[in-house]
């Protein structure tokens, strides 16, 4: 395989941190950037297993930063980008909406453009390149809940032994209207554009995927998973807003991972690829199954920690149900989601409680401590 040179950005967070592992330890032969500018959701020690690797480095870099990011793309001939960094969690966009425009729009235009110049500069120009954009399905809005007995959705390829359905016959598909409900699906959406805009006006070979709730190791833990499973084990309540009935569709974050790498390599240029796991659950109906499995490894009688369960006021503008048709994914690539929910889950929960050390780290906040120290002259 080709030698080739990758920038990830947010490769320190959740969902980017996989992805760098997968690309370091799968193609030896790539060079792989990690650049991340270490915000609070930006932790170095997800990457401890490879960081010592000689395909890896780290870059600090805020992705707004155009003149240095344009010079990057100069010294380290960089031929793909691989774009996840964004600001991502909807309670903050709601109270500062200015900090997911700028990084979520600005930041992702500033890759663009320096992409674009220097790409452009070279004799080959955009031949080989790749701009692959990393979105949500919170963009397409919110779907109803028409049918919530349960219908089987298309193509269902991972069955949940809890016997789960769909929660109506309607999904976001690639071609489904942009409807943003909150500051940050509205800042994804209009990133969204600018990538597509980059396409259509200058040629750049891009691509966008979206993607439904992604869960696994090394999620921060203000999201509900790792939030819940913490506060399981410390006996702390466990918030649900409303009536715990919003619907979201959940896909193990190494499923992900593989696709974004699958789509990377084989998806066509100026396409949209939708990455789902036809795993619809209402919130209330999740939070009892990670009841029931953190209660029954701590060794804690059935049922122990339901009376954590406490209801609060509901979000604003809080979509009802999200769920992702991978149709044209698994029909034109072949991905497809490799586990069952309740094994995704089992294993979930067990990293956090085997890691209560990289836990505790994040919720001190020392990390951000030590590399605002590390780098400081940086």
């Amino acid at each position: 395989m080709a030698k080739r040179n990758i920038v990830i950005t947010g490769g320190a967070g959740f969902i980017g941190s996989h992805v760098v592992r997968l690309f370091v330890n799968k193609y030896p032969e790539y060079n792989i950037i990690n650049l991340d500018k270490l915000t609070y959701a930006g932790n170095l020690a997800n990457l401890k297993d490879i960081e010592n690797k000689p395909n890896y480095k780290f870059v600090r870099m805020d992705i707004c930063d155009f003149e240095a990011f344009h010079q990057l793309m100069q010294d380290e001939k960089i031929d793909g980008i691989i774009h996840l960094a964004a600001e991502s969690h909807v309670d903050r966009s709601i109270k500062d909406p200015f900090t997911f425009a700028r990084t979520n729009v600005m930041g992702t235009l500033a890759l663009l453009q320096a992409a674009k110049l220097y790409w452009e500069s070279l004799p080959e120009g955009y031949e080989g390149k790749r701009f692959y954009h990393i979105s949500t399905d919170e963009v397409y809005g919110a779907l109803a809940m028409n049918h919530p007995e349960g219908i089987e959705p298309p193509l269902k390829t991972v069955a949940s032994s809890e016997g789960h359905k769909a929660y109506g016959d309607n999904f976001f598909y690639e071609d489904t209207k942009y409807t943003p409900h909150s500051p940050y699906s509205a800042s994804k959406a209009s990133s969204d554009h600018f990538v597509r805009a980059y396409h259509d006006t200058y040629g750049m070979p891009t691509i966008v995927t979206n993607c439904s709730n992604n869960y696994g190791p090394y999620q921060f833990p203000e999201k509900l998973i790792p939030l819940f499973i913490n506060n399981i084990r410390n006996g702390k309540p466990l918030p649900v807003y409303g009536k715990g009935e919003n619907v979201r569709d959940w896909l193990y974050v190494e499923d992900h991972a593989r696709a974004i790498d699958m789509i990377f390599h084989e998806g066509k240029v100026a396409e949209t690829y939708n990455i789902g796991g036809f795993n619809e659950w209402k919130n209330i109906d999740l939070i009892k199954v990670m009841i029931k499995t953190v209660d029954r490894i701590l060794g804690n009688p059935e049922g122990h920690s339901l009376e954590l369960i406490t209801y609060v006021t509901d979000r604003l503008g809080h979509d009802a149900r999200y769920a992702i048709d991978s149709t044209k994914l698994q029909k034109e690539l072949g991905w497809e989601p490799s586990l069952q929910f309740e094994e995704g889950i089992e294993k979930t929960v067990r990293w956090y409680l085997d890691n209560q050390e990289w836990l505790d780290n994040i919720t001190s906040g020392d990390y951000e401590k030590y590399y605002d120290e590390m780098y400081k002259d940086r």
